[in-house]
């Protein structure tokens, strides 16, 4: 009887403990515009609670601070972007066809997305000062990272070529340029941001060696 009433215990605390972590991320998600448009420096919880539906009592009770809110609003972000190019490399029948439709994702979502993108280079900033973030921000980096690699790596296969770099020199390179086309396009520089578009099919070609 001890062993049933200790396991129907520990089933309790553990839906306690799902319930608490799935209202964690519902509030961070209904919070991540406001953290996009304020930014980390800007942004405390009490300014958050102001604009958005949700209370200080409420976010306090269930993030430490702003570090924890924000880092949890990117991380629930992430999950869902990491697989942004998926589909572009699995529907892919020719690197022609991969490169043209991982330029127009590529740019198509720093267009829709660039407050959220600035979010997590705001982030990724913060790290280099905050050591409280840093592994999150390296394991969030990480995941881009091997999204990056899918696409160069099946860029090559499609040539019938090989990688001309790691993975983290091809997502050093691509996010450097997605990092300055965002700088470009929220500083109203379109001819700027055109040019890394015409661009990007041919740096794709110099992460490709061929056999």
């Amino acid at each position: 009887m001890a062993e049933v009433a200790e396991t129907k215990q520990d089933r309790i605390a553990r839906r306690q403990v799902d319930k608490f972590e799935a209202r964690r991320s519902e509030l961070a998600l209904a919070t991540l515009a406001t953290l996009a448009e304020l930014g980390y420096a800007r942004t405390s919880l009490r300014e958050i609670a102001q604009n958005s539906e949700f209370s200080h009592g409420i976010l306090h009770y269930y993030f430490a601070d702003k570090r924890d809110l924000l880092t949890h609003a990117v991380r629930q972000y992430e999950a869902v972007c990491v697989t942004r190019y998926d589909d572009v490399v699995a529907g892919a029948e020719s690197a022609e066809v991969l490169a043209r439709d991982f330029a127009d994702t590529f740019f198509g979502t720093l267009k829709s997305d660039a407050q959220l993108h600035r979010l997590w280079y705001d982030l990724r900033n913060q790290s280099l000062f905050d050591e409280s973030f840093r592994a999150d921000v390296l394991e969030i980096d990480q995941r881009r990272e091997e999204m990056i690699w899918r696409v160069v790596s099946r860029y090559a296969e499609l040539c019938g070529a090989e990688p001309a770099t790691s993975p983290s020199g091809a997502y050093a390179v691509l996010d450097g340029i997605f990092q300055s086309a965002l700088l470009h396009s929220l500083s109203g520089v379109s001819d700027t941001v055109s040019r890394f578009e015409n661009e990007l099919t041919t740096i794709l070609r110099l992460l490709v060696v061929q056999r």
